[in-house]
């Protein structure tokens, strides 16, 4: 690998089962029950792209085209059916809402959970934790069990543990558009923060200004291939001219 490289993502395929035959009343479900007939849905076929260290990456795209599928392979929660994906460092993730968080247990224990998980020593939480707290903005609401927490409060609480792991590279998927506008556009200028102090970002997002504004490239993923990559003002131009015309 590259050492100027954070990520290089080469000739990944990945594809899942889609079943069939599932039946549509109670008679026909019990009957087939059995059945294993079921189609393969290739989902991206032949990706590459590289990403250098402490700069931006933006994936952009139509709802099931592959951006967030992606994501969830760099992360690790699945893995390609082929090719080859190679990350240097720690890596942090905002992928999916509360993944990773105890729903009884408090926000505070949650942060011990959330955080180790990303590789954080128990001593590295403690010497952390006021400032997480501080920066999630939930007050008392920190002691409470998350399952009592709206959408929002889970991603302050999400994005609080995620920006102290001090990681190399950090992965978001879309989280910054759940809570309030006030907070979405901290978290914002935290990222360009981040980034700046050399942290490398992929992030998948549908605000095309956001990624233009952090990000030093954008990939166009269509139908499960690299349409387009390159500046993000000419790609973004490109994808929208396409959008418009469809």
């Amino acid at each position: 690998m590259n050492q100027e490289n954070s990520i290089e993502v080469t000739n990944v395929t990945k594809s899942f089962k889609v079943y069939l035959d599932k039946g549509s009343t109670l008679k026909e479900k019990v009957l087939f029950r059995n059945r294993r007939k079921y189609e393969r849905r290739e989902v991206l076929k032949g990706i590459s792209f590289t990403v250098k260290k402490g700069t931006g990456i933006g994936l952009i795209g139509q709802n099931g085209c592959g951006k967030s599928t992606t994501l969830k392979l760099l992360t690790k929660i699945m893995y390609p059916d082929s090719g080859k994906i190679e990350m240097l460092g720690r890596v942090s993730s905002l992928i999916e809402l509360g993944a990773g968080f105890h729903p009884d247990m408090s926000g505070r224990e949650n942060i011990y959970i959330n955080a180790s998980i990303f590789g954080l020593s128990r001593a590295e939480i403690n010497q952390k934790l006021e400032s997480i707290i501080e920066f999630s903005e939930l007050g008392d609401h920190i002691d409470n069990p998350i399952r009592t927490y709206s959408s929002g409060m889970y991603m302050r609480l999400a994005f609080s543990v995620a920006i102290h792991v001090d990681a190399d590279i950090l992965l978001i998927d879309e989280i910054l558009a759940v809570g309030d506008v006030a907070f979405q556009n901290k978290c914002f200028e935290r990222l360009k923060e981040i980034k700046r102090n050399g942290t490398t970002i992929v992030i998948v997002s549908h605000s095309l200004n956001q990624i233009e504004e952090i990000c030093e490239e954008s990939i166009w993923i269509k139908e499960g291939l690299i349409q387009m990559k390159g500046e993000p003002k000419e790609v973004h131009k490109m994808y929208l001219e396409y959008m418009q015309n469809k």
